[in-house]
């Protein structure tokens, strides 16, 4: 059973930063690409960043800002996010999904394991 628990928003003034955890079970890293999305309010879910064995990509709207890492012997992976600006605010969630082929298009819709997500709120 593939289980993935993020951690590590809150609240935070604009310019600040965060790094977020995704805590990863049940699942090889070398064979799952790893992702983050996030959904604000009234929005639809858009992709943020992805990490697997073959690519990493990122948004344009944080390119420079947040980077993804992953820890193998943890089975972590992480997204620091720097800069921070108030339409950042959202719920971040982590996605998994074979094969480990970086994709962030359709809010996801390929990626078939989910966590529960955690909010980040940066004020101005």
């Amino acid at each position: 059973e593939v289980r993935l628990v993020e951690s590590g928003g809150g609240l935070v003034q604009a310019g600040g930063s965060l790094r977020l955890s995704c805590a990863a079970s049940g699942i090889s890293f070398d064979d799952y690409a790893i992702a983050w999305f996030r959904q604000a309010p009234g929005k639809e879910r858009e992709g943020v960043s992805c990490i697997s064995t073959s690519n990493t990509l990122y948004a344009d709207s944080v390119k420079g800002r947040f980077t993804i890492s992953s820890d193998n012997a943890k089975n972590t992976v992480y997204l620091q996010m720097n800069s921070l600006k108030p339409e950042d605010t959202a719920v971040y969630y982590c996605a998994a999904d074979p094969p480990p082929v970086c994709t962030l298009i359709d809010g996801g819709v390929d990626f078939g394991s989910w966590g529960q997500g955690t909010q980040v709120t940066v004020s101005s």
